[in-house]
């Protein structure tokens, strides 16, 4: 808007006087019309402005074509997900260790979730004999809690590791014993040692509990303590969950399990004065670790659409929370 001011300026009437009369009357009369300056400011602000608008139209024109391209490109990738997920459908088959059964049936569990069409099942049989299931193809994958033998690489199978498992030593919750070293471990399961008072314990015998030959978590302990075919076993079990009842309600037991399994009910000796914890196994500091293998017959890339799938899941952000979530170490 614009806005015009009129000032008119009158100077007074001006007489003369000689000998008292008037020989001159003179009347200044000035009058001029100001266009304030302010208006013209405002004028060229408003036409700043104006300029402004336009400029600015374009780029936030811009900006809303760029966030409708990334929201149309989410959606794509939201509807390409949802399209493979409703096209990928059959059965996928897994045996072995049981020490890994509460990773498999938490595998299973989320990936059916993600893929309602298909079937994951798992039959928990021990290492050898999951890797036996595999290369007779009556399984897709075997699932092996210790490295491959060269035998059965020799066969056809493929050691893909999935996570890092400790190896937990434990004893009853009564025992004082809290720390032992690796060469009183290799002496407790040769036999060697037999009472816990020779460890600064009570006056009370040792019962050294294992599991089954062809167990994945025995043939990995023995192997790092370097005493395979050596151990005097008092029980050997066929599963993870019988040697943890096994060790809780007898004084005096010990046993090794699975890091991820151990519970209030048993007390996890600390070895060489290191705890069995992730963080101490992925720096490096635990010496009773061991890889989880999800074994093939021949390379993933051999395989069919829904074994490819699966370990697609496994290395995915997702499926490494589900590995991490029952307390094991992921793997890049």
């Amino acid at each position: 808007m614009r806005k015009t001011f009129e000032i008119k300026l009158f100077s007074g009437t001006e007489e003369l006087f000689v000998g008292g009369k008037s020989i001159m009357k003179k009347t200044l009369k000035k009058s001029m019309t100001v266009t304030m300056a302010a208006a013209m400011m405002m004028s060229l602000a408003a036409c700043g402005n104006t300029q402004q608008d336009t400029a600015a139209t374009p780029a936030s024109s811009e900006a809303a074509d760029t966030q409708a391209a990334s929201t149309e490109q989410a959606s794509s990738e939201a509807a390409s997900t949802e399209a493979v997920s409703a096209d990928l459908s059959g059965t996928i088959a897994l045996a072995g260790s049981t020490s890994m059964e509460k990773l498999a049936n938490a595998v299973a569990e989320s990936f059916m979730e993600k893929y309602p069409n298909v079937t994951v099942t798992a039959e928990f049989t021990g290492s050898s004999a999951g890797i036996e299931s595999l290369l007779a193809g009556s399984a897709d994958i075997g699932d092996a809690s210790r490295a491959l033998k060269d035998s059965e690489k020799e066969a056809g199978a493929v050691e893909n590791i999935v996570a890092i498992d400790g190896i937990a030593v434990v004893t009853d919750t009564d025992n004082a014993v809290a720390d032992l070293t690796k060469d009183q471990l290799i002496s407790i399961y040769t036999g060697q040692t037999t009472n816990w008072s020779e460890l600064g314990g009570a006056d009370e015998a040792i019962v050294v509990v294992g599991r089954e030959a062809g167990s994945g978590t025995r043939g990995a302990f023995e192997e790092l303590l370097d005493i395979a075919d050596q151990c005097t076993y008092a029980n050997e079990l066929d599963s993870t969950g019988a040697v943890m009842a096994k060790v809780a309600s007898t004084p005096g037991a010990i046993g090794y399990v699975s890091l991820d399994v151990v519970d209030d009910t048993v007390k996890a000796f600390s070895l060489e004065g290191v705890e069995a914890t992730a963080d101490n196994i992925k720096a490096g500091n635990y010496f009773l670790s061991r890889p989880f293998v999800m074994a093939t017959k021949g390379e993933i890339s051999e395989q069919n659409e829904l074994v490819q799938t699966l370990f697609d899941y496994l290395s995915s952000d997702e499926g490494k929370s589900v590995i991490a979530g029952v307390g094991l170490i992921t793997v890049d």
